[in-house]
């Protein structure tokens, strides 16, 4: 359904927006008519292009985005504990989860959280 433009000469932005708003109000030039819904339409053809409503566009699309080097395929490992029994195997287990240097494994002491919180602190 088209709608019909009522344009404000005082709201207009630039001098040429200004002119052509005053000749519309004095009925010189007759208000144009914006039919959105068929703007849309035809906006909607636009968003698609040829190649692409053809079996070319899919190819064309796998070659841009295919990988230019070849990667090696992950394989799958499964490892199982053995259950020992023995205590001692969890204790030196845990110690060497505990030495890890690339893990996130700290300790973290009263003390350095109330140092933390102190540095935190926003200072005026």
């Amino acid at each position: 359904m088209p709608d019909e433009v009522k344009p404000n000469v005082n709201e207009a932005p630039t001098h040429d927006a200004q002119l052509a708003a005053e000749s519309i109000a004095s009925g010189e030039e007759k208000a144009p008519n914006v039919d959105f819904d068929a703007d849309y339409a035809t906006a909607q053809e636009f968003s698609v292009s040829e190649v692409d409503r053809t079996g070319k566009g899919a190819a064309a699309a796998e070659a841009a985005t295919a990988p230019k080097y070849q990667t090696s395929k992950p394989v799958e490992t499964t490892t199982q504990a053995q259950s020992t029994g023995n205590p001692d195997d969890y204790a030196e287990l845990a110690k060497e989860v505990g030495n890890s240097k690339t893990e996130g494994v700290t300790n973290v002491s009263d003390d350095l959280v109330k140092e933390a919180l102190e540095k935190g602190e926003r200072k005026n």
